[in-house]
């Protein structure tokens, strides 16, 4: 009844039915209700319940109490079935809870949890999240890193055509905010105390009503000078 009043819009009232007849339920469908419920939350912008029910879902994990204390359950996704560990459980309601901190611009917190869940069970999706976390934060070299693993096929996910799509529009994002590379002297390979001479022997000589080049190429020009007589 809730996922037909959430297709009519009316999430609002799902909710309230959810919460006024789920003691009805039996104990093996209250972990699908609070799936539903979470859907619900996201759809009305209550991002502070859905959060809160989030956390409440990985204390059942924490404490045993998740998946009727079996070590998989069987999920559905596009009508079809498939096995889902506690592991991979854990890692999806930690990404769902990074970004419901993200909607509450928590990126701080929303960082944590990001990586948290990527240690556990990383994948392109919650990769690009992380990524999107730190550009708010303006972290982008950081951000770089972690999407040249997504770009370069690196993380599992990684050539599904949405990931693709979501990691190209982020690096599009980051070449626009990355400064534009300065070569310093470093890179150029220079001895820098050798640049700051040079720096020195051109500033000696533009103070001058003399040339200002530099000593070697006078005395180049003065030989030419003789020859040519």
């Amino acid at each position: 009844m809730a996922v037909v009043m959430k297709q009519l819009d009316r999430a609002e009232e799902a909710i309230e039915a959810i919460k006024s007849f789920r003691y009805l339920c039996s104990k093996h469908s209250q972990e699908s209700l609070d799936n539903v419920l979470i859907d619900l939350y996201k759809k009305c912008g209550r991002v502070e319940d859905q959060i809160e029910l989030l956390k409440k879902k990985l204390r059942m994990i924490y404490q045993g109490g998740a998946f009727n204390g079996k070590p998989t359950k069987t999920a559905r996704s596009h009508g079809k079935k498939f096995q889902v560990s506690i592991k991979q459980e854990t890692a999806r309601l930690l990404g769902n809870l990074g970004w419901a901190y993200m909607q509450k611009a928590n990126y701080m917190m929303a960082e944590v949890v990001f990586k948290k869940a990527q240690m556990i069970d990383s994948d392109a999706n919650k990769a690009c999240n992380l990524v999107l976390c730190l550009i708010k934060q303006s972290r982008f070299e950081e951000a770089s890193l972690i999407l040249d693993d997504v770009v370069q096929g690196k993380i599992p996910g990684s050539s599904d055509f949405k990931s693709r799509k979501r990691a190209n529009e982020l690096l599009e994002e980051l070449n626009d905010k990355l400064p534009i590379q300065e070569f310093s002297v470093d890179i150029l390979g220079f001895d820098d105390g050798l640049m700051k001479g040079l720096d020195q022997v051109l500033n000696a000589f533009g103070g001058s009503n003399r040339s200002r080049r530099l000593p070697i190429f006078e005395e180049i020009s003065s030989f030419r000078d003789q020859l040519a007589c």
